[in-house]
């Protein structure tokens, strides 16, 4: 009868120790993985015609550049 109990209380300290580990994995990590921005929309350099996203363009007096240094060539 003693052997008896002694299992029950070593099952239940692993099955309590197991369920700890879960919710403890569970809290670290979270629910959802970041989700990848949405489409942006796509701008043409006007200096040398190449397209990128709005959001990695130079703005200029005249239009869109792709860098500083197009944007520097094309207006004075």
């Amino acid at each position: 009868m003693k052997f008896l109990l002694l299992l029950a209380i070593v099952l239940l300290l692993v099955w309590l120790w197991r369920s700890g580990r879960r919710a403890n994995s569970s809290a670290d990590q979270p629910d959802r993985p970041a989700s990848p921005p949405g489409p942006q929309e796509m701008v043409r350099c006007a200096h040398c015609g190449v397209h990128l996203p709005h959001g990695d363009a130079v703005v200029g007096r005249v239009g869109l550049y792709c860098s500083p240094e197009h944007r520097q060539l094309a207006e004075p």
